[in-house]
């Protein structure tokens, strides 16, 4: 079992690596590495303070957005490739066959505006449950930043239909990376209460 210290340093170096997934080729390795790290001291973090729904919410955050754009990938695809129809793969197509103002019409927009909107509402999914998990952080370990980043988080999925949310989502895991980096080394002690 890992400790509240282990979970400080794996948090906040993936988090740190997360900030660097916008790096040109190196990007999405080290984005895959943060979300790893992540996880695993969220996994430290719900053992040491026996709460296994920590754990289980930023599961659910992180398949959710998987799958949200596995989903979303494969509907704008599949809706662009039928557009094209069989031609495209046999060589059949001739430089004329389409029209610029083909490319306008809601055959072809349609199936890539639907699949943009899956992912969408699976990002949204995943900063609710995200939301959940770093909420009970907050309280189990007494690190408000957490609760903050969240918000942002959820605040920014929701945004991010009008771009304003890419900003928020920065915001949110610079944050993040402030909130592990203030992991304290041992849990907060829990005084009972006398009546």
């Amino acid at each position: 079992m890992g400790s509240l210290s282990q979970a400080k340093t794996l948090g906040g170096v993936g988090s740190i690596l997360l900030i660097l997934g916008v790096v040109p080729f190196a990007g999405p390795v080290l984005k895959i590495v943060g979300f790893i790290l992540m996880l695993i001291a969220v996994k430290y973090i719900s053992d040491t303070v026996n709460n296994k729904s920590i754990f289980n919410n930023a599961i659910i955050s992180v398949v959710a957005g998987i799958a949200g754009v596995v989903i979303g990938v494969v509907v704008g695809v599949a809706g662009v490739l039928s557009f094209f129809g069989p031609g495209m793969f046999q060589g059949n197509m001739s430089p004329g066959q389409f029209r610029p103002s083909d490319f306008m019409s809601m055959n072809f927009l349609g199936p890539i505006i639907a699949g943009l909107v899956i992912i969408w509402i699976a990002f949204i999914i995943s900063a609710v449950f995200l939301r959940k998990s770093f909420n009970s952080i907050a309280s189990s370990i007494n690190v408000k930043m957490f609760g903050t980043a969240a918000m942002l988080y959820l605040i920014g999925a929701i945004l991010v239909i009008v771009l304003v949310g890419f900003l928020l989502i920065f915001v949110a895991t610079i944050l993040q990376v402030v909130a592990f980096f203030s992991i304290p080394e041992n849990p907060p002690q829990v005084t009972p209460t006398t009546t």
